[in-house]
């Protein structure tokens, strides 16, 4: 595949700016406002954030949609209902029937 191995030297964040663009989004979004109690407990906090960052969140490159696109919703299906995530640190919306 013509794949090439590049190692980047130690404490050098701007060898590998992706890398580091993920790791202080996950830091600023999720782990900066939890207290992280043992290691069962990490690895829940970030299925859910990762779960949220996949299907709810928003990203500019990607025209404000999530990586797993929804359909937008109309107006006429509902009224607008909040849904936490991430144990309540954010939410997402969707219209629901009444």
């Amino acid at each position: 595949m013509g794949i090439e191995e590049v190692l980047s030297a130690p404490r050098s964040p701007w060898q590998n700016a992706f890398v580091e663009r993920v790791i202080g989004s996950i830091r600023r979004d999720c782990l900066d406002h939890v207290v992280v109690l043992n290691d069962r407990h990490l690895k829940r906090i970030l299925t859910n954030y990762f779960n949220y960052y996949h299907h709810w969140r928003t990203h500019l490159s990607l025209g404000m949609d999530s990586p797993e696109s929804r359909s937008v919703q109309s107006p006429d299906l509902g009224k607008v209902v909040q849904f936490p995530e991430v144990g309540g640190l954010h939410h997402h919306y969707e219209r629901l029937a009444a």
